[in-house]
């Protein structure tokens, strides 16, 4: 996905101005005194200039507070957020409707939603994945671009490899969904205990995968037990009213226990009845009620 093409536009008029006058006070490039000078350099040379403004943050505040090219409030406000830059290498993971999966490498990884700005990435990039580059991520409005330079490194991954890319993935996704917006705090966005139990068991591939990481939640947090009875329960009825319909019940009530029915009812009140005669205290928490509708 790309940005909108007035965000597009509005970007091309603030950025190169940037650069311009990053070249300006650092002398990187010599004898460029316009805007359209500086236009016409090689990607070469911009590059140099781009990679010495972000050796030099400080200077987007000299620039803001200078306003050399007579930005309005609105324009500064954009370029004083892209002192909440992400740069690095990243692993380009997914091509998606919305945007573009890139997967830092650090030592605390995050998924970035990147949209692009004239050219989609996988016109630029090609249909293969994954990808590892470096870039510099900026944040625009309420998105995520670049600043339409991309470093990318030739390079070949097996299939193992692509494995684990995509399992730390939905381990980083599972704990803080895919970052859209900067600046992004990873203490901020961080995941419940909760919810991150509730992705390990959402289907047999995470439990499977994350079995460790279930016993050490509900070891951390006993209250979790519950939880995770209640979910797996669900996961168990979907299956029960699968077979139970094919048998031929309906408007029937159910109730389930660790994966096994453990008794049943025309009305909610006449097994919830039941079950405190049979079930024992202790374990009543961990039930799930069901009604297999008509």
């Amino acid at each position: 996905m790309r940005m909108s093409e007035e965000n597009i536009k509005l970007f091309y008029k603030l950025y190169p101005a940037l650069l311009f006058y990053t070249n300006k006070q650092i002398k990187k490039i010599k004898d460029i005194s316009t805007l359209e000078e500086f236009i016409d350099l090689s990607g070469e040379e911009k590059l140099k200039i781009r990679n010495a403004l972000w050796d030099k943050i400080s200077l987007i505040d000299s620039f803001i507070e200078g306003n050399p090219f007579e930005f309005s409030v609105e324009e500064l406000e954009i370029i004083q957020s892209w002192k909440n830059l992400v740069k690095g290498k990243f692993y380009l993971i997914r091509y998606l409707k919305k945007h573009a999966i890139f997967f830092d490498v650090s030592d605390h990884p995050c998924a970035y939603g990147v949209v692009a700005l004239n050219d989609e990435f996988e016109r630029i990039l090609g249909p293969h994945l994954p990808i590892i580059l470096e870039m510099v991520l900026l944040p625009f409005k309420e998105q995520i671009t670049y600043d339409g330079f991309i470093v990318p490194y030739r390079s070949t991954f097996g299939e193992v490899f692509r494995q684990d890319i995509n399992n730390i993935y939905r381990e980083t996704k599972s704990k803080y969904g895919i970052i859209s917006s900067l600046p992004f705090s990873i203490e901020e966005a961080k995941q419940s205990d909760a919810d991150r139990l509730k992705f390990y068991i959402r289907n047999k591939h995470n439990r499977e995968m994350y079995w460790e990481g279930i016993g050490e939640l509900i070891d951390k947090n006993s209250n979790l037990l519950i939880l995770y009875h209640s979910e797996m329960c669900k996961i168990h009825a979907r299956t029960y009213r699968k077979r139970l319909r094919e048998i031929g019940f309906s408007n029937v009530w159910f109730a389930i226990l660790e994966g096994i029915v453990v008794t049943s009812g025309l009305t909610r009140d006449g097994v919830e009845q039941i079950l405190q005669e049979i079930i024992p205290a202790e374990k009543r928490e961990l039930v799930y009620v069901f009604h297999l509708r008509k």
